[in-house]
């Protein structure tokens, strides 16, 4: 028994167990045993067991992949900053802005490889299985015989009924480069093109529909295009070394995930994706059959004017040290007796204006004047020693 084998045999007692349950039950169920459909449809009861309990890892592989796209445009100002920049500390910055671009957004690009990682041990202890069902059906005595009497509980007489039953004319252990008979290699063919073209649509659906236009561009993008074509081509060159069972198990896991991601992003799209277009467009119509306007489809209320202010009256300027005769005196109150600033040396009284020390003649309406001598006594007003 090889290396592979040996680390992979806890792997293939799981999956040999899974096979032979399902078979157990489709013979209940009324399905010849020893019919190639019966283990046909084991092959797919596996892949029903392990897309389940990778449900998990799936819905975050589709929120990682539309998080990496998303945040594209900033790796490229981060990749665009330190361009040309191969110092340690360049280098460093570099890694931990784009850890913590990752951290903010809840992303990063090995959560979006995690089912595949998690499901390629699963696929190649069951191409092991496949692989070595012709040993183990052998005599224990013949060369080449499998050195073990069964893979889990997969015995010897399991194995023989599983490598004469065919489905097709076409034995499931068999695989398009290792048979001559034509019916082998046609039922090969058909599966190798279904596994190709299913890996295609299940890529373009997650990378193209669930996408908003701005993340359909840049370097992440063109990669994310590339590996849209890569993928199906390097299937369709590889499938003819793969046994019929693999195909089948490979095409069957194509299609649940075709109608996992319809499911994911029918119900929760990427916000300005095609598919969210198209989400809300079913909603108007769901809404406009039932008489229901949507929140988002009602008219945004108009703006209210700003109610004007009643413009108060503005007071009027008085001039300074003039009073009108006979109005009342200033708010600010009568000035101090003496003041030469205060109404041009004056003392207000009730009943009219009296001249304070200066000499000042009464002018009218206009109010009094200050005569030469008050001017003479206001200029030496402050002055340190006494006037001679």
């Amino acid at each position: 028994m090889s290396w592979i084998d040996t680390v992979l045999m806890p792997l293939k007692v799981v999956v040999a167990w899974i096979m032979v349950r399902f078979h157990d039950l489709f013979v209940v169920l009324g399905i010849p045993g020893e019919t190639g459909l019966a283990w046909a449809l084991s092959i797919v009861g596996l892949v029903i067991v392990m897309r389940i309990v990778l449900i998990p890892l799936f819905v975050k592989q589709i929120k990682a992949s539309r998080g990496m796209q998303l945040i594209a445009p900033d790796l490229q100002k981060i990749q665009k900053k330190y361009k040309g920049k191969s110092d340690p500390a360049s280098r460093e910055a570099m890694s931990r802005e784009t850890m913590e671009l990752y951290r903010k957004h809840g992303t990063n690009p090995f959560a979006s490889c995690l089912p595949i990682l998690a499901q390629s041990p699963i696929f190649f202890a069951l191409f092991r299985v496949l692989y070595n069902m012709p040993r183990l059906a052998m005599d224990p005595d013949e060369e080449n015989a499998y050195p073990r009497d069964q893979i889990g509980p997969l015995t010897r007489d399991l194995a023989d009924e599983f490598t004469e039953a065919t489905l097709f004319g076409a034995r499931l252990s068999d695989w398009f480069l290792a048979s001559d008979e034509m019916s082998v290699k046609i039922v090969a063919a058909v599966l190798i093109v279904a596994m190709s073209a299913t890996t295609f649509f299940t890529q373009k659906q997650l990378t193209q529909k669930n996408m908003p236009a701005t993340a359909l561009q840049g370097p992440m993008a063109q990669q994310q295009k590339l590996l849209l074509y890569l993928l199906p081509f390097i299937f369709l060159v590889t499938g003819v070394n793969f046994p019929i069972g693999v195909l089948i198990y490979w095409t069957t896991t194509n299609l649940w995930s075709m109608g996992q991601q319809f499911y994911v992003i029918r119900r929760n799209p990427t916000p300005g994706s095609e598919a969210e277009r198209a989400l809300k467009e079913r909603r108007a119509r769901k809404a406009a059959a039932k008489g229901i306007v949507l929140e988002e489809d009602k008219p945004a209320p108009a703006p209210e004017k700003p109610r004007g202010q009643r413009q108060q009256p503005k007071r009027k300027d008085r001039a300074k040290g003039a009073t009108p005769a006979g109005s009342p005196t200033d708010e600010t109150g009568p000035a101090p007796a003496g003041d030469p600033d205060a109404g041009g040396g004056t003392d207000r009284a009730a009943g009219g204006d009296k001249p304070s020390g200066g000499g000042a003649q009464q002018g009218g309406s206009g109010g009094p004047k200050p005569t030469a001598g008050a001017k003479k006594k206001r200029k030496g007003k402050g002055s340190s020693g006494p006037t001679r």
